[in-house]
């Protein structure tokens, strides 16, 4: 194994500063990181090459344009695109990267498991065209997370990781309502939770302007983006997506309680970015277990700490969206990571009780489950029951 200096043994001399080199090619190391590699080069061949090849990219990156204007139109156009992503996936590998704070903790283990499940596919990699869900195969179910994740990437400023389409998505610098914020939405209208999809994909949705309703601008960006990963090896989609996950959780936001508390209005919700966290975790985990389905592979539920994230705010979205004025209704959901909730109006006797599992009634968030075919314990008034159920499932979004 390569030597170099520093502490720890020569492996782990070679493991960090390979770590290093995507920040310390693009001149964003931190004070001490560049005295550690060039040491290290010296007596390493290996990560060497490495180093030269990624200031090799470095400097195509920063090359004027040979000419022509806007997206698309020259390799200057695109520069920024790449650069970001090498920004964001140098941020992500640093080592000492601190821990997620307890709300981003969902959505790193979400991440792991999919990569994890998607490594699986390098050994066949013929499986990426298997049928998931929504018409779409494992490449496209993974470009749609790119989509997904991209509205809450491009408001906390990191760069697009896709080239796909003409910016239907929100606009990184936009207003802290802009993007797939308020337009179309008001208090009364529906909220979102998961990935379920009763919104279709046709050609009506890509016509969607910017004033647009939120839904159809979403249904038009997902479908574009989509599209623009089929024509790419599904290896470079597992990138843009990777590059984009490990970005959110490299971002401040991710790590500090304080700076995540702030509100913002994605996706026609006004929620803390933690709960934004949370809600990519859920949609993540849902679609990984698509995939694992369709693969034959077995998703395990994630650990019991994120199901209660997931199941405290599947609860307050799920209350809102009944409104003061429904029937109550005790929820017990059963497990470790379950609890008690009452739903509905204050002002009345609780007027019927549903148990569920944590696992189905996420599910049933998620789109992945039929109100009429979970397991369940119910007693008292059916109507209000059975509208609690029916609000869960009109919750989940494509």
């Amino acid at each position: 194994m390569p030597g170099g200096t520093g502490t720890g043994g020569p492996s782990a001399v070679h493991e960090e500063v390979s770590a290093l080199l995507a920040a310390w090619a693009l001149g964003s190391g931190m004070p001490g990181d560049d005295a550690r590699v060039r040491g290290h080069l010296h007596d390493c061949a290996p990560c060497a090459a490495e180093a030269q090849r990624l200031r090799e990219t470095v400097r195509l990156l920063d090359e004027p344009a040979p000419g022509g204007t806007g997206r698309g139109t020259g390799r200057k156009a695109n520069a920024g695109m790449a650069r970001g992503r090498l920004m964001a996936a140098a941020r992500a590998a640093r080592p000492g990267q601190s821990a997620p704070a307890a709300h981003a903790e969902p959505y790193a283990g979400a991440v792991a498991c999919l990569d994890a499940l998607l490594r699986e596919l390098d050994r066949e990699p013929a499986r990426w065209g298997t049928p998931v869900v929504h018409d779409w195969d494992v490449q496209g179910t993974v470009a749609h997370l790119v989509a997904a994740d991209e509205v809450l990437a491009e408001r906390l400023g990191l760069a697009p990781v896709t080239e796909a389409g003409t910016g239907l998505g929100p606009v990184p610098g936009a207003g802290p309502e802009g993007g797939f914020g308020d337009a179309g939405t008001g208090p009364g209208e529906r909220t979102g939770m998961g990935p379920g999809g009763r919104t279709g994909t046709g050609a009506g949705g890509r016509t969607a302007g910017a004033g647009a309703p939120w839904e159809l601008r979403w249904t038009a960006r997902t479908h574009e983006v989509v599209a623009y990963e089929h024509t790419r090896p599904p290896a470079e989609t597992r990138e843009a997506w990777r590059t984009q996950a490990h970005g959110l959780l490299a971002l401040p936001e991710a790590g500090d309680e304080q700076l995540a508390a702030m509100a913002t209005t994605l996706m026609g919700m006004r929620l803390p970015v933690a709960d934004h966290y949370v809600i990519r975790a859920f949609e993540t985990w849902v679609h990984t277990r698509d995939i694992g389905r369709a693969l034959g592979r077995v998703v395990p539920p994630p650990p019991p700490v994120h199901l209660q994230r997931f199941l405290g705010l599947a609860v307050r979205i799920l209350d809102l969206a009944l409104g003061p004025d429904a029937r109550p209704v005790l929820l017990s959901v059963e497990g470790e990571a379950g609890g008690d909730w009452v739903l509905g109006s204050d002002a009345e006797p609780i007027a019927a009780e549903l148990v569920l599992e944590a696992t189905d009634f996420l599910l049933l968030l998620g789109g992945r489950q039929d109100p009429d075919e979970i397991a369940r314990g119910q007693a008292g008034d059916a109507a209000a029951a059975q509208r609690l159920l029916e609000t869960a499932t009109s919750l989940a979004w494509l």
